[in-house]
């Protein structure tokens, strides 16, 4: 038996059961429609001359009017080099800034809304006018939710499927851009919120309910030797736990990113991503179609 095989049996024993119903599932699915359909209306507003903050700002306005009261984080908007985190140095440099929209640049657009403890965190990718890398770069993306997917299925601690993402970047040519996260993460866990503090009020672009109930999942996690956070190093060096996970993978070419985010449903012995219907992998039908 290998070592990741015996490192997988040693702590599945430990893992905990799926925590979610079907009930649970739909809303959370309704939700990261809808967050998608938000963005999606502000991709189709974006023009040329306006600012990331403008867009964050509308994205807001539309989350709110479709009801949303809280936020797992703010919403954020990145324009050309921005959306490949060219020069980024510290967490600041995340949120929206005075970057105009040009003819020809990527963007990306991510919100994480907050309905009745129901988290959806989703990552919105799109371009103005023509721009060849980015066609080839959002047709290869494909590849990532594949194999995510497939090696999150046969149980692989969570740290070796970062590294095969990270090979198949490698073979595309691409940068990992997602290691430029806060602790280089291309996931984390998303459960339902039961916090009770302020909706609507956050701390360094997070919900307070958010890092309430992050707080005390990072504590519960560390105790069983697991983290809710997935990155490439010690701590997610186990097999996936049961639950949600809110997945990102960001890849990068010169000045040109691109993401799709959206949640896995992991269970005790098979994983899926939680909807089909979503903007980035009609694409991909209409692509293949």
């Amino acid at each position: 038996m290998s070592t990741s095989a015996t490192h997988r049996t040693t702590r599945s024993s430990r893992m905990p059961s799926f925590p979610f119903d079907g009930h649970d599932l739909d809303r959370f699915r309704e939700l990261q429609q809808l967050a998608y359909a938000c963005a999606q209306r502000v991709g189709d507003w974006l023009a040329p001359g306006v600012t990331e903050r403008q867009a964050t700002a509308r994205l807001r306005r539309e989350l709110v009017a479709e009801g949303v009261q809280d936020f797992f984080h703010v919403p954020f908007a990145w324009f050309g080099d921005r959306t490949a985190f060219r020069h980024f140095r510290t967490p600041l440099q995340f949120f929206a800034s005075g970057r105009r929209l040009e003819e020809g640049m990527s963007y990306v657009l991510d919100c994480a809304p907050v309905v009745d403890g129901y988290t959806a965190d989703i990552g919105y990718a799109g371009k103005i006018g023509d721009n060849p890398v980015w066609d080839r770069m959002a047709q290869d993306l494909r590849e990532y939710r594949e194999l995510i997917v497939r090696e999150v299925r046969l149980r692989k601690p969570l740290d070796e499927v970062y590294a095969a993402v990270d090979a198949l970047i490698a073979r595309h040519g691409y940068d990992n851009r997602h290691k430029v996260y806060p602790g280089r993460v291309i996931g984390h866990q998303v459960t339902r919120t039961k916090a009770r503090g302020p909706a609507g009020v956050t701390v360094f672009g997070f919900g307070v309910r958010t890092l309430q109930t992050l707080g005390r999942e990072l504590i519960s996690e560390r105790l069983h030797g697991r983290s809710p956070l997935w990155a490439d190093g010690r701590s997610s060096r186990h097999a996936p736990t049961p639950g949600l996970w809110a997945v990102e993978p960001h890849i990068g070419f010169r000045d040109v990113g691109l993401k799709f985010e959206e949640l896995l449903v992991v269970t005790e012995d098979d994983a899926y991503w939680l909807d089909d219907d979503l903007p980035h992998v009609r694409r991909w039908q209409q692509g293949a179609a």
